[in-house]
């Protein structure tokens, strides 16, 4: 119970302020995969269980539908917990807490955010324009790829005119603004890495 309590207080003390009934899943998304970079960074496993937690609940789908065997995609919760357990002896207490992360369900969840697996080049960027997003509507942007990576994200209206961007030294991504009113608006990611990645990429 007491490492239970502990896995709630890392969630909640990630978590970014402005959101007074929890993050949105989006934002929940990069929050598990930033506890999974520090997590294997520092050889935490109890930061990587939570975000294993974190990332289980979300239950990311492909875009049309299961994703192929070794296909990339953003990091799942069983691949967290696989680099926890190697993170932890025999008779470790953290091992009934990953048996109980594992054996979870949420009921009335359906399916969770939908990504679409895009590939860019060392030091290329992409542009998805013509995204729709409502007026006075929340809108997200997320793009994640493997720990190591550096990706940036901006958002451009339909005058060229930069309204969010995200250039922090990272894997991932995200975005979120308030648009004044319904409107058609531009991606831009950009792999400040030194090698071709694949990277997941959500929008709300």
């Amino acid at each position: 119970m007491r490492r239970c309590l502990l896995i709630a207080a890392l969630v909640g003390g990630a978590a970014a302020p402005g959101f007074a009934d929890g993050p949105t899943p989006l934002r929940q998304a990069a929050i598990s995969a930033g506890l999974y970079a520090r997590g294997l960074e520092a050889g935490d496993p109890l930061l990587i269980l939570a975000a294993a937690q974190l990332r289980k609940a979300l239950d990311m789908q492909p875009l049309g539908g299961e994703a192929l065997p070794g296909a990339p995609g953003p990091a799942g919760w069983e691949a967290m917990i696989e680099d926890a357990l190697a993170l932890t002896a025999a008779d470790d207490p953290l091992r009934d807490l990953a048996e109980d992360i594992a054996a979870q369900a949420w009921k009335g969840v359906i399916s969770g955010p939908v990504y679409r697996i895009e590939a860019l080049g060392a030091g290329d960027e992409a542009r998805l324009a013509d995204l729709s997003f409502r007026g006075g509507d929340y809108a997200e942007v997320y793009a994640e790829a493997a720990p190591g990576t550096d990706l940036n994200l901006s958002i451009l209206d339909d005058q060229g005119r930069l309204v969010c961007a995200d250039s922090h030294p990272s894997h991932v991504a995200y975005c979120g603004w308030t648009p004044a009113e319904d409107g058609h608006f531009t991606l831009v990611v950009e792999n400040r890495g030194t090698s071709e990645t694949h990277y997941a990429l959500m929008t709300n």
